[in-house]
């Protein structure tokens, strides 16, 4: 059953390394270790029709605390206000900075 997602709501996919993190000495910091307001990104995989800054397959940077978790075909998801977005980091599209050098 195909899922539309509604208003200004982004549907995205937490990836499975977003849990544990290495720190840069090579110590393993688990996910369950408390990190105070430790931002986190996923992957944009449905938008409502009234977002404006995201697209389809853009990463996104938000509170984890900010969030509604859902399970969808045994798959977990989170549901983002679009205000609930820190950033938006866009996929390259292989046209160049658009800069001259």
């Amino acid at each position: 059953m195909p899922v539309t997602v509604l208003f200004d709501r982004v549907l995205v996919q937490v990836s499975d390394a977003e849990g544990e993190r290495r720190s840069r000495s090579g110590i393993l910091i688990p996910a369950t270790a408390q990190v105070a307001q430790r931002l986190a990104w996923a992957e944009a995989v449905a938008i409502g029709p009234h977002v404006r800054a995201v697209k389809v397959g853009d990463q996104v940077l938000f509170n984890p605390e900010d969030r509604f978790e859902v399970e969808l075909k045994g798959e977990e998801y989170v549901i983002l206000r679009e205000r609930d977005i820190h950033a938006v980091a866009s996929p390259e599209d292989g046209r160049g900075t658009g800069q001259y050098l």
